[in-house]
């Protein structure tokens, strides 16, 4: 993960909270995608960080 301190580490691991702006900017940095596609992701599958990797082919 870079050494952006604007990007921090989500506060649970399993669960990607779309209302948290720093943690959507960590789990997109993670996933490598933009912030739209998360969240459309997470409509569609819930907000497993698990779910959501396989949802994106991670």
């Amino acid at each position: 993960m870079p050494d952006d301190k604007t990007i921090r580490q989500p506060d649970d691991g399993k669960r990607i909270d779309i209302n948290d702006p720093y943690e959507v900017r960590s789990w997109c940095a993670i996933f490598g995608v933009t912030e739209e596609k998360l969240k459309q992701a997470v409509r569609a599958v819930g907000d497993s960080a698990g779910a959501v990797k396989k949802y994106l082919g991670k």
